[in-house]
């Protein structure tokens, strides 16, 4: 997974050689372990072939991160950290733009098809692993969902307190039930209608967004 964003220039000094080439070597252990772990699960997966596909001595695993367990953990802080990212910052520039929180909400749906467009293997380990009770690191999973979930309630509430939407909604629920509805139709989009293009998918998404499927304007 590629976490390079723009930031604009630096207030200060970058980060040490030694460090950008540790966040190098993590970023390569994320993407063979997501790859890995998508293509043959999380038990099958072994350290050796992490590290193999990494191009990576198996020590520097262990130097990164204490165990598979914990690589996983982090894998799941790194890829959910981006998406919540992306969605912050479409709601931001709409936001800079001038645009309503219906307008942002639909940036907002658009960045999560690219965001799932770009990372299919990581967006369904964490669908996966969302319906699983028993894993190390439920609870770090929990915190980093409702970090992205957190997102979208923000722009309801907006939304509600400038009177775009309704103040009967539920904030908490619709937020979760926008983030999964993305997640699932891009899922099925990636997996059974390649012939769509993204925009044909946010079309979609936006008129159920918007409230038309009904017909209504």
């Amino acid at each position: 997974m590629d976490s390079s964003t723009s930031t604009g220039p630096a207030a200060g000094p970058g980060p040490a050689p030694g460090a950008t080439r540790r966040q190098a070597t993590r970023q390569k252990l994320y993407e063979a372990a997501v790859t890995l772990i998508a293509e043959q699960g999380f038990s099958a997966t072994t350290v050796d072939e992490i590290a193999e596909r990494a191009g990576v001595a198996k020590g520097t695993v262990y130097y990164n991160f204490a165990s598979k367990t914990e690589l996983f953990e982090e894998l799941l802080r790194h890829g959910v950290g981006l998406l919540t990212a992306s969605l912050r910052a479409a709601a931001d520039e709409t936001e800079q733009r001038g645009g309503s929180r219906i307008e942002a909400l639909d940036a907002m749906i658009r960045a999560g098809l690219v965001f799932i467009d770009r990372y299919p293997a990581f967006t369904q380990l964490y669908v996966a692993e969302l319906w699983r009770t028993n894993r190390a690191w439920q609870s770090t999973l929990m915190v980093v969902r409702q970090e992205a979930v957190a997102v979208v309630e923000t722009v309801l509430r907006e939304g509600v307190e400038r009177g775009e939407l309704s103040g009967e909604i539920d904030v908490q629920l619709t937020a979760a039930a926008l983030v999964g509805m993305v997640l699932v139709a891009a899922l099925d989009w990636q997996s059974f209608q390649r012939e769509r293009s993204l925009d044909d998918v946010h079309s979609a998404l936006s008129l159920l967004l918007r409230g038309r499927v009904s017909g209504s304007r």
